[in-house]
């Protein structure tokens, strides 16, 4: 009996012991991570998608990685949230990588660039055929690393005061569109400022904004453009893909477990493909209800405008080439040696 119950004592004294060790330590192995977004809170697909995701995250790792989500503007500005992970603010952002072409004009290709690739070609670039390491070497040279975090699909061309005719309704216009078809765009005679999507209806009523573009139906629907402008043109030929992103702190997320790691990774890929439904499902219905309750007049662009887009984009390529391609070194000298 003695030796029954010395073991049981001490099997009782040591599930004692380890759970006084193990609670701290687990405690101590909970991680919160703050998300500042660029999008309005619960924006339909961009707002809600990060929250998804953040609340993904978080599930995955039952509360080990907790992400609490920040708003645009409730920590920082809405175009504050890439340096916010920069200088240590945040830990993640959600956002548009174009959105930090002054940073980089790289960043463009990993959002979506004129006459490029749709979403699921620039998924497949990332995962399979090295445009993640491309991703991670633009982005190492600011401490950051990012993920594909939403898929949109191919978007609209934008909302305008009037219909386009051609080239010279575009001269002079004030058009809001970011990233490397905005340089298009302005190569074109507009003048082109970007601006977070929460702005963009006060400019256009004020008269800042003359057109702009956001992403597509689902979204402008619920920022209202169409109670200004009438002339919707779709699809964008600018933006025939787009992904979010989003970014974390390298040396923090290094510094995860690789188990976290892979459930960041794994949480963004599964948002990415949560939000395409959402924007496939929902982007027609709001489409139908631009057009058949609001008045909503739809067109594509004219070939004009479209040829000349394709031709402004070659030399903003060139340009963009020569930046950041280092010059070809002449070939050394044949030696005379035998």
């Amino acid at each position: 009996m003695k030796r029954r119950s010395f073991i049981k004592g001490a099997a009782i004294g040591a599930g004692v012991a380890a759970t006084s060790v193990a609670a701290p330590a687990i405690a101590q192995s909970r991680i919160t991570w703050r998300m500042v977004t660029t999008w309005p809170r619960n924006f339909p697909g961009l707002g809600t998608g990060a929250q998804r995701l953040a609340d993904r995250i978080t599930a995955m790792s039952e509360g080990r990685l907790t992400v609490q989500v920040f708003s645009a503007g409730e920590l920082v500005p809405a175009l504050g949230t890439f340096d916010a992970v920069i200088e240590g603010s945040a830990e993640m952002s959600h956002g548009a990588a174009y959105y930090w072409q002054n940073k980089s004009q790289a960043t463009a290709f990993f959002t979506g660039v004129p006459y490029g690739m749709t979403s699921r070609e620039l998924a497949a670039w990332i995962r399979y055929m090295g445009g993640q390491e491309v991703w991670d070497e633009v982005y190492d040279q600011f401490g950051v690393k990012g993920f594909l975090s939403g898929d949109t699909g191919t978007q609209a061309g934008g909302w305008f005061r009037k219909e386009l005719t051609g080239l010279s309704d575009v001269q002079g216009m004030k058009f809001r569109t970011p990233g490397l078809g905005g340089q298009v765009w302005q190569r074109m005679g507009a003048t082109v400022v970007n601006m977070a999507g929460g702005e963009i209806y006060a400019a256009l009523q004020s008269g800042a904004l003359d057109a702009a573009e956001f992403v597509g139906p689902y979204n402008d629907l619920a920022l209202g453009f169409h109670q200004i402008c009438k002339d919707y043109y779709f699809p964008s030929f600018i933006e025939p893909g787009l992904a979010t992103e989003l970014v974390v702190n390298k040396e923090k997320f290094s510094a995860l477990p690789a188990d976290l790691q892979a459930i960041v990774e794994s949480a963004c890929q599964a948002e990415y493909d949560q939000v395409a439904s959402e924007f496939y499902a929902n982007d027609p219905i709001a489409l139908k209800t631009l057009v058949e309750q609001h008045g909503v007049r739809v067109h594509q662009f004219p070939d004009e405008i479209l040829e000349l887009a394709l031709k402004r984009l070659w030399i903003s390529c060139r340009r963009f080439a020569m930046e950041v391609m280092p010059s070809p070194r002449k070939p050394p000298k044949a030696s005379s040696a035998h």
